[in-house]
């Protein structure tokens, strides 16, 4: 338990110290802006067959094309193999 705390204390001081305005400590991971309009695009795809082909609202497509929203976690995995591998969700989905 020890050791745990310390770690803890440690983080929520570099949390203290960023705060403050301090940032030598600390580590800031901006993650990279995904194009998903762009991502689609590259597919040929119109929204909803995009959406129909890899398990996506078009509600939700929507709003991140409109810049509304943000896609996080899972999605972005997605998007960035998408963007990439489109084929390979594909061969997936049909499996």
């Amino acid at each position: 338990m020890n050791k745990a705390f310390t770690e803890i204390s440690a983080g929520l001081s570099d949390a203290i110290d960023h705060a403050k305005g301090n940032t030598k400590t600390v580590v800031l991971h901006t993650p990279e802006t995904v194009n998903v309009k762009a991502i689609r695009e590259k597919t040929g795809m119109s929204q909803q067959t995009f959406c129909a082909t890899f398990g996506i609202s078009v509600g939700t497509l929507r709003h991140w094309e409109q810049g509304l929203r943000v896609p996080r976690g899972p999605a972005r995995v997605l998007l960035k193999v998408v963007e990439h591998n489109p084929d390979a969700i594909i061969d997936a989905m049909d499996r």
